[in-house]
């Protein structure tokens, strides 16, 4: 490399046309070629092709040669992966002897340093030699490098590894270099304080059967964990610091206190303004008639239930007290009514927004993987959405289907459900035995109705007798003895949830919608098999059809999406 007047002539230039040009402060944010980590300060890159070949200045000005106390009896050359890639095998030539780990972001590597000879191979960042002392945030003393290869258990994450430790010699303490990563502090979504990396087995007993309030996995207390002792709250350090469960906020505004300014979740004129209101005689004002921001019309509270209708809202069966519409069939209970406008919830890192849904639209709930057309809350930065059921609980849940508590369990791999046995990254998970919960069995309603019986049929959790064969009296197959079914006692009729509820329990149907396209309200249904096709794209509907009560007009629902 070259360097002239604030420009460099670089390798990784084709035919090495056009110089780098000198930038003191780049805050593009873009990634660095040489590393691909985000580029703010010092940087080069190629003018003459549009900014290309970014570079931060230090990955720019690496020597092509080193000579590492790792690899001393050859020195090591550095290559550009992306350009040699198709020079080479496959082999290891990416992989780093020191962290590891095989790098590949948006289909390109880092550069590393390479010993053709030995295959031996360091990551940029991983070969640059480390100053004589490093200290941690999280250790009260300097730790030094050992240049050595050797066999060691890492004091803070406790996995047994190859590698080139960090030692204080005061404390006996040894790290990977890659657990410096950690930080000191962490706010993760579902504790309202700080949690601090502790290392130290002196705040826990060596017997202490300890969980990750996180994953609900065990934590080994001798090694590394975050902490909050003025809750007991103990969490994972990869589980702490995920990027799903770790709050984005800077930490520095709370450099004295651990607890964080929580938000503001009760309901105001966000939602809802008071139209009628009367105090009873205790003194408790009852609030008679609102203009909520679901609907076009003024809402009534009323405590005779009509039959059979849906809440607008949860998408649930409509109970007293409820508000409705008295010119169409809106329905709200008093609760969802008065939902907060912003809730945050530990599945996501991020404040929800209250939104009701408009005609056509619908949505998938992150939580329960199940389409629905009731209010959800959604964060705008991911589109991120749930619906109403499964944001009303938190990651503590007392369910009468077991007799322990359940903790939310939120990690990388699935999760068998032990009601229904589908896989999920997200279930409720008990600590004193092997029960697992996935959201969709969590917001099952207790009891529901089905077509022309008199009775509800009520969740089960446990077998209704000893007899060894079990069916569902709808789809008449059999079902397993472990999942939880509904039942109506006096009539012995067990059905499966999906065969009672259908297959979109999430859905209100039966809403009367107008739209440019037709002169009539038309009314969304669940499709039969004598439906003819969409009188838009002349295709069949698959699930859903607007239907015209007056005339025979059906609107497929991706076409009234359009409209």
């Amino acid at each position: 490399m070259e360097q002239q007047q604030h420009q460099l002539q670089h390798f990784i230039h084709p035919n090495h046309r056009h110089p780098l040009l000198f930038n003191p402060d780049d805050r593009s944010g873009r990634d660095c070629w040489g590393c691909w980590e985000p580029v703010y300060g010092p940087s080069y890159s190629c003018k003459e092709c549009q900014g290309r070949w970014l570079h931060h200045k230090s990955c720019a000005e690496l020597p092509l040669g080193l000579h590492h106390p790792l690899h001393p009896i050859h020195p090591l050359i550095l290559f550009d992966t992306f350009t040699w890639r198709y020079s080479y095998d496959e082999r290891q030539f990416y992989k780093c002897e020191l962290c590891k780990n095989l790098y590949k972001e948006g289909g390109y590597l880092p550069y590393i340093y390479w010993c053709s000879r030995c295959d031996f191979n360091l990551h940029i960042t991983c070969a640059s030699l480390a100053p004589t002392t490093m200290e941690p945030e999280f250790h009260h003393h300097l730790l030094t490098p050992v240049w050595k290869w050797i066999t060691f258990t890492c004091d803070l994450c406790g996995i047994e590894d190859k590698g080139m430790p960090y030692l204080c010699h005061l404390c006996d303490f040894w790290i990977h270099g890659r657990c410096f990563v950690f930080p000191r502090r962490v706010k993760v979504v579902r504790h309202k304080h700080l949690l601090h990396l502790t290392h130290s087995s002196l705040e826990f007993h060596q017997s202490d059967s300890r969980f990750c309030q996180i994953c609900v996995q065990k934590v080994d207390t001798r090694y590394g964990l975050y902490y909050c002792s003025r809750c007991d709250f103990v969490a994972h350090l990869n589980c702490a610091i995920d990027r799903r469960n770790k709050e984005d906020m800077n930490l520095q505004e709370f450099k004295d206190v651990d607890e964080v300014p929580e938000l503001n979740e009760s309901a105001d004129s966000a939602t809802y303004e008071v139209k009628k209101s009367n105090m009873k005689e205790d003194g408790t004002q009852i609030v008679e008639e609102i203009k909520h921001i679901s609907h076009e019309h003024d809402l009534k509270l009323t405590n005779e239930v009509p039959n059979n209708q849906i809440c607008d809202g949860c998408v649930r069966a409509i109970l007293p007290p409820f508000y409705s519409c008295v010119k169409c069939r809106f329905f709200l209970h008093e609760s969802c009514a008065k939902l907060p406008p912003k809730k945050q919830h530990p599945l996501h890192q991020h404040p929800l927004i209250l939104l009701p849904m408009k005609p056509s639209q619908y949505f998938r709930c992150k939580a329960c993987s199940q389409y629905c057309n009731g209010f959800t809350y959604k964060c705008e930065e991911c589109s991120f959405y749930l619906d109403v059921q499964c944001s009303l609980i938190s990651n503590i849940l007392t369910h009468k289907g077991h007799e322990h508590p359940l903790i939310l369990s939120y990690i990388t791999h699935k999760q068998k459900c032990s009601c229904c046995s589908k896989e999920s990254d997200q279930v409720f998970r008990c600590t004193s035995c092997e029960f697992a919960l996935d959201y969709k069995c969590a917001t099952l309603p207790h009891t529901t109705r089905y077509n022309q019986h008199e009775h509800p049929f009520t969740l089960c959790y446990r077998n209704e007798d000893d007899s060894g064969e079990y069916y569902c009296d709808i789809c008449e197959e059999e079902r397993d003895s472990k999942h939880w079914f509904y039942y109506y006692e006096d009539c012995s009729y067990p059905t499966h949830p999906k065969c009672i509820l259908g297959k979109f329990s999430n859905y209100k149907f039966g809403g009367v919608y107008t739209f440019d396209c037709h002169p009539h309200p038309i009314t969304l249904v669940e499709k039969t098999k004598d439906h003819p096709p969409c009188h838009i794209c002349n295709k069949p509907c698959k699930y859903f059809i607007y239907q015209c009560v007056q005339c025979n007009f059906n609107m497929h629902e991706s076409c009234a999406l359009e409209e």
